[in-house]
C-alpha cells in the first residue's frame, strides 16, 4: 500500500488525534480511518484532501505535518 496511511498513522499518534475523532470530523465510520492508518487501503486523492481539511479543524499542526510528510519534496520549494 501507499505512503498516505503510514504518514497518517504517524501523525495521528504524534499529535494525539484519535482515529475516532478523525472519522467523526470526516463523517465516516472509524473502520475506514483504521484501514488507512494500518495500510490496508489507500485513501483516494480526494479523501487525502478531506483528511487535511479535517485535521486542520482538529489540530492545525497535525494537518501541516501530514502535508509536509506526505508530499515532502514535492512542496518543499513551492
Amino acid at each position: 500500500m501507499g505512503k498516505a496511511g503510514f504518514v497518517l498513522r504517524q501523525v495521528l499518534e504524534e499529535y494525539e488525534v484519535s482515529q475516532y475523532s478523525l472519522a467523526a470530523a470526516l463523517d465516516i465510520e472509524r473502520n475506514s480511518v483504521y484501514r488507512w492508518a494500518n495500510e490496508k487501503r489507500d485513501p483516494s486523492a480526494e479523501t487525502v484532501l478531506e483528511i487535511v481539511r479535517a485535521l486542520k479543524i482538529l489540530n492545525p499542526l497535525a494537518a501541516k505535518a501530514f502535508v509536509e510528510r506526505y508530499l515532502g519534496e514535492e512542496v518543499k520549494d513551492l
